[in-house]
């Protein structure tokens, strides 16, 4: 493994200067970085044709020192010398030793070389829109035409090229007219407007050695002139150039339009009044073991909290601070209830069917603990009860108003599987997410089939059409004796890290734009009286 793993600990210059500092959380904020990644000369392990390469990065545990997936590229057919686009966002953080590991799952010592660039990334909002058709391209099939395709890369300060977009491939013409596609402006240049943009065009083949036809240059500044005589490119080959006299070009491109979007922040929706409310939900079935022996999950231990307890109270001390009024819904599901016994999947903690609310993190943890007094632990576990249950709620608020957030605590072990992922493909159409956080030592295989981060969730042939849910192992962030949280802000970071942008994307498919923030309040005799977030 010793070529794919790279420990990246050669830091920025540190831009994250005195001026960012923040006076009330003493912090200085991280900025992010942007790590491309390339591969030349790849073993290849496919016997008939080229590998198909892609690559994982992990990061490791800050106390534990255990490896975790932090995302993967795409898989490119046919090729021993990659260049991904799909790109890593990380978070850089100047007090920390951050390790990182590529892996591109290709045994052996020698097995080609990792091209790995990193770029900050400048705070640009901007996304451009645009669409480009090409004529007379170079005919380079000996039968019928070409199937041409761009690749768009960006300059980066050191004079290289990164690849930053893609088109789909046009067959069987020479004229081609390419989809519309949507790009962030910090993608595309960096947020330098008149930084070099090259732009390659190929004519696609099937055993993954596509013809160049030509390139041209331009720059976001040209592009924004919309459609001109300006933005009209001759595709020039060089080589062909320096062989042929007469040779013009190898065709034009031209850009057929041009628009740019501000995207919003989440920051912009909680600004313009959207609240986001937090339910919880607790796993009282019998696979937890029996409350009152010390083994159990839900063991009930007069000095300390219990590993249910001590999760929803590390994510609960965020989350409460995004719901103004601070009373959050409580359920538990797979007990008996008294008197009767009978077995609820959705039950309230405070036993208060009409009103489960309870006041604040610690009002939910005193439910919890008169809850294990009253109820028997059982099954099976079911978890849809409990996301169809916040899935109407959220289904009466669709204005972008409110935002749900569910909180599922449980030990992973799941009987409904089908039904759950029903609930979530409807749940994706709607302003909620999902947090999953699993506790004791089981295998999470079903927990991460949910997370949907690498394969998105589907049911009944149905994708959802958001990734809605976010699932992390408690025990990540456990010492090891397991009785401490090493971390707290940690884990309460990784389990919501998604809920900006799955709430982003929720506004965006709906065409809700956040709500103009209050003004700040003038006290009379002041000129004005600034709040901050």
């Amino acid at each position: 493994m010793d070529l794919m793993e790279r420990e990246v600990t050669d830091k920025l210059e540190d831009r994250a200067s005195v001026y960012d500092f923040d006076p009330i959380t003493g912090n200085i904020p991280a900025t992010k970085v942007e790590v491309t990644v390339s591969c030349r000369n790849l073993l290849d392990k496919d016997t008939f044709s080229k590998s198909d390469p892609l690559c994982v990065l992990y990061t490791q545990g800050v106390e534990t020192k255990q490896w975790r997936e932090f995302g993967r590229t795409e898989v490119i057919d046919n090729t021993l010398n990659p260049d991904f686009v799909r790109k890593y966002i990380l978070d850089y953080f100047f007090e920390e030793k951050q390790s990182l590991r590529f892996d591109l799952g290709i045994p052996g010592k020698k097995c080609g070389t990792i091209i790995l660039s990193a770029e900050e990334l400048s705070n640009c909002r901007d996304s451009a829109t645009m669409q480009f058709c090409a004529n007379k391209l170079d005919k380079k099939d000996f039968f019928g035409k070409s199937d041409p395709f761009m690749v768009f890369y960006r300059s980066n300060e050191d004079g290289t090229f990164t690849i930053c977009h893609k088109t789909e491939v046009v067959k069987n013409t020479l004229n081609p007219v390419w989809q519309p596609f949507t790009i962030p402006v910090r993608a595309l240049c960096n947020g330098d407007y008149d930084r070099t943009i090259k732009v390659e065009v190929y004519d696609w083949d099937r055993d993954g050695g596509h013809d160049f036809i030509g390139d041209f240059t331009t720059s976001y500044r040209e592009l924004a002139r919309g459609q001109s005589q300006f933005n009209v490119y001759e595709v020039i080959n060089n080589k062909k150039k320096m062989k042929k006299k007469k040779y013009v070009n190898s065709g034009t491109v031209t850009l057929l339009s041009f628009s740019v979007e501000s995207e919003f922040t989440f920051l912009d929706y909680i600004k313009g009044g959207t609240q986001i409310n937090f339910t919880v939900a607790i796993d009282f079935t019998a696979s937890n073991g029996n409350p009152s022996q010390s083994t159990s999950l839900h063991y009930m231990n007069p000095y300390q909290l219990n590993a249910y307890a001590m999760a929803l109270k590390a994510v609960g001390e965020i989350i409460q601070d995004y719901d103004s009024d601070k009373m959050f819904p409580a359920l538990g599901f797979g007990a008996k209830l008294p008197p009767d016994g009978r077995v609820s999947h959705e039950f309230p903690l405070n036993e208060n069917m009409e009103n489960p609310y309870c006041n604040g993190i610690e009002g939910i943890l005193e439910a919890y603990h008169r809850s294990l007094k009253t109820v028997q632990l059982y099954g099976p576990t079911n978890f849809a009860p409990v996301v169809n249950h916040v899935a109407r709620y959220a289904a009466s608020v669709q204005d972008g108003s409110q935002y749900l957030v569910l909180l599922i605590i449980t030990d992973g072990v799941i009987s409904d599987m089908a039904q759950t992922k029903e609930a979530i493909v409807n749940g994706a159409k709607l302003p909620m997410s999902i947090i999953i956080v699993g506790v004791g030592q089981a295998e999470f295989d079903a927990m991460v089939e949910l997370d949907g981060d690498d394969i998105r969730v589907s049911s009944r042939g149905k994708l959802a059409e958001r990734d809605i849910v976010q699932f992390v192992p408690f025990r990540d962030y456990m010492d090891r004796t397991g009785n401490h949280v090493l971390s707290m802000a940690r884990l309460a970071k990784d389990v919501l890290a998604e809920i900006p942008d799955q709430l982003i994307s929720y506004m965006k498919s709906r065409g809700i734009k956040p709500k103009p923030a209050p003004p700040p309040y003038t006290l009379p005799g002041l000129t004005h009286h600034h709040t901050h977030i």
